[in-house]
């Protein structure tokens, strides 16, 4: 028995070793890609009913920038509905209110709920993801871990609503 006692002794100073001489990448290598600011027109500032994009998606792709994207100019004061991004858990499509030229709200109008856990997955991000958007002002924002799917779907939503404000 002594030696059994030994050996696992070994092996734990030995694990406590190489977790204490663990070290992390200063953030600026984790590889964060800061995407495009967006593309700012001027257009003018009045009421604007309730519209849905026509055309495809925007494309998906790269990653999102920080939260501390440029904010956006050139908006129509008025109600904007997003374009519906079905992913593999569902739907999900947005409603924006924009007031001064400035987002002043987000609405998820339709989000996964076909099962418990999808449910349960967009109650959390859907608040989440509204924050980030109305802080960055953009779709450019960050993606929340564990609800991938339904970010990626909710800031391609946000940016047709944008783009229609921006028309």
């Amino acid at each position: 028995m002594p030696v059994r006692a030994l050996v696992t002794t070994f092996a734990a100073v030995a694990g406590v070793a190489l977790a204490l001489s663990f070290r992390t990448p200063p953030p600026s290598s984790l590889g964060i890609a800061a995407a495009p600011p967006p593309v700012s027109s001027s257009a003018g500032s009045g009421a604007t009913p309730t519209s849905t994009p026509s055309g495809a998606p925007p494309s998906g792709g790269g990653s999102p920038a920080p939260t501390a994207a440029p904010v956006a100019t050139g908006l129509k004061n008025g109600t904007f509905t997003g374009q519906g991004v079905t992913n593999f858990f569902g739907p999900v499509q947005v409603q924006l209110v924009v007031s001064g030229g400035r987002i002043t709200d987000v609405k998820a109008i339709q989000s996964p709920n076909d099962n418990p856990q999808s449910a349960y997955i967009a109650s959390v991000a859907m608040p989440y993801l509204r924050q980030e958007v109305l802080q960055a002002q953009s779709a450019q924002i960050n993606i929340l871990t564990g609800a991938t799917y339904d970010s990626q779907s909710y800031t391609q939503s946000v940016q047709s609503a944008l783009d229609m404000a921006r028309a």
